[in-house]
């Protein structure tokens, strides 16, 4: 353990635009790669979703991959939304309170469980 606090030294944004209805919990289906940890860990501060067009009643969801295994870290609710001229698209923000850190080797994928076209980033930095 170190003795001192470590911060990000580089900071990284990752990206993924996702498309295609995965209604799976378990990684499996269509996942999109949106953050890989650097060569010495990483550490993600927030996520944000965007929608490029209309969307419906739906979920984004979140894996931790280690290189074998997904595992489901967390999902965020999409409400459905018809833009116009005055109805902006679906988007969110989501703060990770503490940070999600990631080792070596680790990334954390993406998926939405209808087939509505998202933009979705990853805020941090590498170690």
């Amino acid at each position: 353990m170190a003795s001192s606090a470590q911060f990000a030294a580089t900071p990284k944004i990752g990206s993924a635009s996702i498309s295609t209805a995965n209604p799976n919990r378990d990684g499996t289906g269509t996942v999109a790669t949106l953050f890989t940890a650097g060569a010495s860990g990483s550490r993600i501060d927030s996520l944000s979703i965007k929608a490029r067009g209309a969307t419906s009643q739906g979920m984004i969801r979140f894996f931790i991959y280690d290189g074998v295994n997904y595992r489901f870290f967390t999902e965020d609710e999409v409400v459905p939304i018809t833009p116009s001229n005055v109805d902006k698209t679906h988007e969110s923000y989501i703060e990770l309170a503490g940070g999600l850190t990631l080792p070596n080797g680790y990334s954390l994928r993406v998926s939405t469980e209808i087939a509505d076209a998202f933009d979705v980033c990853a805020f941090g930095g590498d170690f």
